[in-house]
């Protein structure tokens, strides 16, 4: 068996099939989820069997062509439209490579590039976009864009971020803990910082992979209600837990992994000095670390500053955030070739 990336991969023959770290053993087996031609805008609007199915199918891709090196143009002749709001280095860079690597043709778009919103009505560019692309990927500043985008065009819409969610980012960030724990039920998860797209787009999942959340903010700076009730519900048909607390400790306690984010997001810079006097006591640490459970990672989505988590912690061993990085690229792979053709993953199914 060889080793990659804090996970083993088999070498599997015509008919016989290691036990692999992560992975049921046995053949592969075939799955009944069929995403083809669904938009992507928030995962709550998915079922656990098809998050399931979105992370098995980027496992899939990056064991075959990361480590065994096969070349699969599975989106040969197709082209992708993304559209940048807001600047990107992973969202840009693991979209328009994964889309290159498999075949196809992505069309890097900013504002300064097309019409939308200003010129041209977002209707009209759907319209437009869905006569000439086949997948529109769009990073924006309000979600109700990409809700407009989804209504009017006839091709997928994928949420490159939005003031809402950040669907995209969490898929690496449950990839990633698949890879190095080999399961995702049954682990904690602890968010300490501020309530944005990121934790947003954790509440509406993670109960279905049978994850606990637990949360710290800041008083004022607590998850919006609605998604808090969305969560709480979920969490009650999931058999899992959800905490909400404004003591970082707290949240850490007993907790396998730790979460954190930015605390000013772009468009808030004025907000800054008012922002870190709020957060203070918040920043990540190994003394955070002392009553998390002995196995406990880090992740961060990126880009970090040092107020958020300090370098102990960040550079460390138990820190993820560059394997959660790359993974960018392999979940948005999975994606696109699961909202565009009817492909099935080879490997056995990671275990859950």
């Amino acid at each position: 068996m060889l080793r990659f990336s804090g996970y083993l991969c088999a070498v599997m023959g015509a008919r016989n099939y290691l036990p692999v770290r992560g992975f049921c053993v046995g053949p592969p087996s075939s799955s009944s989820v069929n995403l083809k031609g669904k938009s992507f805008l928030t995962l709550k609007d998915f079922t656990s069997e098809e998050i399931k199915h979105l992370l098995w199918t980027a496992s899939d891709l990056k064991y075959r062509i990361k480590h065994k090196g096969q070349n699969l143009p599975l989106l040969q002749g197709k082209s992708i439209a993304m559209i940048f709001e807001k600047r990107s280095t992973r969202t840009r860079i693991s979209t328009e490579t994964g889309f290159a690597l498999l075949g196809g043709h992505p069309c890097f778009l900013t504002l300064k590039d097309i019409h939308l919103g200003t010129n041209e009505s977002t209707t009209d560019t759907a319209r437009v976009l869905s006569g000439l692309t086949d997948l529109v990927l769009a990073r924006v500043y309000k979600h109700s864009v990409l809700e407009e985008l989804a209504r009017e065009s006839s091709v997928p819409i994928i949420n490159g971020l939005s003031d809402l969610y950040h669907p995209i980012q969490i898929l690496a960030d449950y990839l990633t803990l698949q890879e190095h724990y080999g399961f995702l039920e049954g682990l904690k998860v602890a968010w300490i910082g501020d309530s944005n797209n990121v934790l947003n787009s954790f509440m509406m999942s993670a109960a279905k992979l049978g994850i606990h959340l637990r949360i710290a903010t800041p008083k004022g700076y607590e998850p919006d209600a609605s998604m808090t009730e969305t969560a709480k519900r979920l969490t009650k048909e999931c058999g899992t837990t959800l905490l909400l607390t404004n003591d970082p400790l707290e949240a850490a306690h007993q907790s396998n992994v730790l979460v954190t984010d930015t605390w000013v997001s772009m468009g808030m810079e004025e907000q800054k000095k008012q922002r870190l006097m709020d957060f203070s006591g918040y920043q990540i640490t190994l003394q955070t670390a002392k009553v998390a459970t002995p196995d406990w990672t880090f992740l961060h989505c990126l880009p970090r500053k040092q107020e958020e988590v300090d370098d102990e912690v960040f550079y460390s061993t138990r820190s993820l955030v560059f394997p959660e990085a790359e993974n960018r690229k392999w979940t948005i792979m999975g994606l696109m070739v699961s909202l565009l053709t009817d492909f099935s993953p080879e490997i056995p199914k990671p275990k859950f």
